[in-house]
């Protein structure tokens, strides 16, 4: 029931949010064409670590009115507060200073070592400490578990934002993602953090798939980092290491392969990542 909660009012907190905020995107600060060519505004992501914190607040508000929900639960959801925002801030960044020339890791790293930093070498750095500040609850003082399980959700983050390629395309990933957790760790309760993001990015699919915003770094990065934040704090070492594994061999394949055009080669996988959007794109 606490994650029931949790997701429905992630949803309605991002669902409010976006309402009153559309007349700020709309302005020209945030205009950038998406993937057809067509002027839309950017970072509209940026509503998910809003809604997480609003929900938060609501949460701690109703603690103090006598409400007594899970210890376990009320510390994860203020683990991803501090994720969501941090990459949020970030992914904010990186969404509306357009770093030119300068993409990819290659890429980025290229800049640093020129010695210009760009967003998104910022993110490269910042991003990895404040995985470090999420997870240290559970590496139990031992700073290569620290390192691993920061490592989880640094590349969490990325990978969530290489998805975001296409409308709708990473919000349908990571709540895949999150269901999968749901199920095979039995609805534990340190997965509401997750479940609120989950709730928010609902509220935001369809302005997504109808193109009215995109929703950018500002959050795809934040959706990743909580599905890392959740894995790390639900799974044994073991399979966390296998996940950081199978994220950074992801991240790694991205360089040299397309995601876009490995789920427009596979009929199943293009006709989800296809469903809701407008039919303009042949």
């Amino acid at each position: 029931m606490t994650l029931l909660v949790g997701f429905v009012m992630g949803g309605v907190a991002a669902a409010v949010i976006w309402a009153g905020m559309r007349p700020v995107f709309a302005r020209p600060v945030f205009a950038r064409q998406n993937y057809r060519g067509v002027t839309l505004p950017t970072a509209g992501g940026v509503v998910i670590p809003l809604a997480v914190v609003a929900t938060s607040a609501m949460w701690t508000l109703a603690t103090t009115l006598g409400q007594d929900p899970d210890d376990r639960a009320l510390a994860a959801l203020a683990l991803t507060v501090t994720a969501t925002v941090g990459f949020g801030l970030l992914g904010l960044l990186d969404d509306v200073a357009v770093d030119e020339g300068a993409s990819g890791y290659r890429g980025h790293v290229a800049a640093l070592v020129r010695g210009r930093l760009t967003a998104g070498s910022l993110k490269m750095v910042a991003g990895p400490a404040i995985a470090i500040l999420v997870v240290a609850p559970v590496a139990d003082d031992s700073a290569v578990r620290l390192l691993l399980d920061g490592a989880v959700v640094a590349l969490a983050a990325n990978l969530a934002n290489l998805f975001d390629r296409a409308p709708g395309r990473v919000a349908k990933v990571s709540l895949a993602v999150a269901a999968v957790l749901v199920v095979t760790t039995a609805a534990a309760p340190e997965l509401l953090g997750v479940v609120v993001v989950a709730g928010a990015a609902v509220a935001l699919v369809v302005p997504d798939l109808r193109e009215r915003m995109m929703l950018g770094d500002a959050g795809a990065n934040p959706l990743g980092a909580s599905l890392g934040l959740a894995a790390v704090l639900t799974s044994s070492p073991m399979t966390r290491n296998w996940v950081l594994v199978v994220l950074l061999a992801l991240n790694l394949l991205s360089e040299r392969v397309s995601f876009s055009r490995v789920i427009e080669r596979v009929p199943p996988l293009r006709v989800i990542d296809r469903a809701g959007r407008r039919r303009t794109e042949g």
